[in-house]
Parts: C-alpha cells; sequence; structure tokens
C-alpha cells in the first residue's frame, strides 16, 4: 500500500512555476489522496517539476498527492490546479532525484519515436508462498503456482489452459493473460503495485 501523506496542509496555496518543459509521456498508476483513498490515473504529460494526469477524483488546491507511476515509481507532490478531465500537481524531489527523473523522462519520450526497445525490466520477485488462486471472469477458478512476480506483473504456472487476453484476478489483483510460455503463462496487472510491498512474502 502506498504510505499517506504526514505533513500537515499549510494555509498558502503553490503556485505552478513552468520552469521545466512537459513532455507528453502516457504512463499508468495509481495515487493516494489525504483521505487515503487510492485510485487509478494516466498520465498526459510531465516534466521534472510537475505533471498533469487523467483521474477520477480530484483532490483540493494545496493537497499532498502521492502518485505510482510505472517505470518512475513513487512520486510526491502538491495539487496546483484541477481540470476537467482530473489535476495537475507539483512534484517534490531533490536535485539528484530530479536529475535521474529528468534522464527517466527524456528516455521515455523518445521512445517510441525512435522505436527504442525496453531498457530495463521490473525487478522479479521469487514467492515464498507461490500457491495462488486465479479466478475468471465467469467465476471459474483455477489453482496455479507462481514463478515469479514483478510490479507490472506474474508468471504462473498451471494445467489450465487460458486465452490470450483472457481476463483474470490473480488472488485479488486484477490482470489480463498477456503471453504464454512453456510450462505456464504471463499476466499483466491491471495497475501496477506499489514497489513498497513487492517482496518475496507478497501474496497476491
Amino acid at each position: 500500500m502506498l504510505t499517506a501523506p504526514q505533513n500537515p496542509k499549510t494555509g498558502s496555496v503553490p503556485v505552478e512555476r513552468r520552469r521545466h518543459q512537459r513532455m507528453k509521456v502516457v504512463l499508468l498508476g495509481r495515487y493516494m489522496l489525504p483521505n487515503r483513498m487510492e485510485y487509478p490515473c494516466q498520465t498526459t504529460d510531465i516534466s521534472p517539476g510537475g505533471l498533469h494526469m487523467v483521474a477520477p477524483a480530484k483532490p483540493m488546491i494545496g493537497d499532498r498527492v502521492i502518485v505510482y507511476l510505472e517505470h518512475l515509481g513513487r512520486i510526491e507532490g502538491t495539487a496546483v490546479r484541477t481540470t476537467p478531465a482530473g489535476f495537475a500537481m507539483t512534484i517534490t524531489a531533490t536535485s539528484r532525484k530530479r536529475e535521474k527523473f529528468t534522464a527517466q523522462l527524456t528516455w521515455l519520450a523518445n521512445r517510441d519515436e525512435l522505436g527504442l526497445p525496453e531498457d530495463r525490466r521490473h525487478e522479479r520477485i521469487i514467492p515464498r508462498n507461490p500457491r495462488c488462486i486465479i479466478t475468471q471472469e465467469d467465476g471459474s477458478e483455477h489453482a496455479v503456482r507462481l514463478i515469479d512476480i514483478s510490479l507490472s506483473g506474474a508468471a504462473f504456472a498451471s494445467d489450465h489452459q487460458f486465452e490470450m487476453g483472457t481476463a483474470i484476478r490473480l488472488g485479488s489483483t486484477a490482470g489480463m493473460i498477456v503471453r504464454r510460455f512453456d510450462g505456464g503463462y504471463a499476466a499483466q496487472f491491471r495497475m501496477p503495485l506499489s514497489a513498497d510491498v513487492l517482496d518475496e512474502n507478497l501474496e497476491l
């Protein structure tokens, strides 16, 4: 789970300053507001200093927001304005983290345009308890053995024949079958897991 913001909200309202060029980078993720509720989101543009995202629940101006985005990980900041589709927020980060963030953004922005391959994958964890139940949309359940888990998906062994594109739930985590390999299947999670919970004791 994401960690709730601890800093109290001050009376001053931050002003969004466009000191950084916004890049059209579309990433999926989740965010949490001060009410501790988590929601799915999708970015429309990002800069090292802020981002705008499509979001179902809008914060109050000045609220602290925690976001977890695929490829970029955990981001903290402050809501500065709302839009018809969602809201914009500043990003709070050290200069060192912002420098790394800028390099990641540049690569992501150029990846599709230049046809660059993925240069890294999410870390994969081998769970201590590999037993898991997969539930399909029709309610049928299948016992499977987890091979490994990452922030974005899981590999599992099963005797059941799954069709590509099948919507499933691995335990309580929603996903979709995206690949078959010798001895099992790979599933992509509908929303990436938080890096804070990814360890060998994780149970989906």
